[in-house]
């Protein structure tokens, strides 16, 4: 079963993609990366795959197709992110 295949169920799911350095917590991780991909899923719909600029650039040439949504404001995060859709 994959995302899309979700919505069939009626259950509405959604995600956020990116990369980064991760801390272990005990048994749970944190981290910028963590939060960077959490705020990242925020601004998907429902059945949305979003990614950011960094794990586009990181599958170059694997055939995943990308389609940008534009330049976002993540809350708690420095500055503005390119964000793409995960279109295949």
């Amino acid at each position: 079963m994959c995302l899309r295949d979700t919505g069939r169920l009626g259950i509405e799911t959604r995600a956020g993609l990116h990369t980064g350095e991760c801390e272990i917590i005990g048994d749970d991780i944190g981290g910028i990366a963590v939060h960077i991909a959490a705020r990242i899923m925020s601004k998907a719909m429902p059945g949305e795959v979003l990614s950011s600029n960094t794990i586009r650039d990181l599958v170059v040439g694997s055939g995943i197709q990308f389609e940008k949504k534009g330049l976002f404001s993540l809350k708690g995060i420095p500055g503005e992110w390119e964000i793409y859709a995960v279109v295949n």
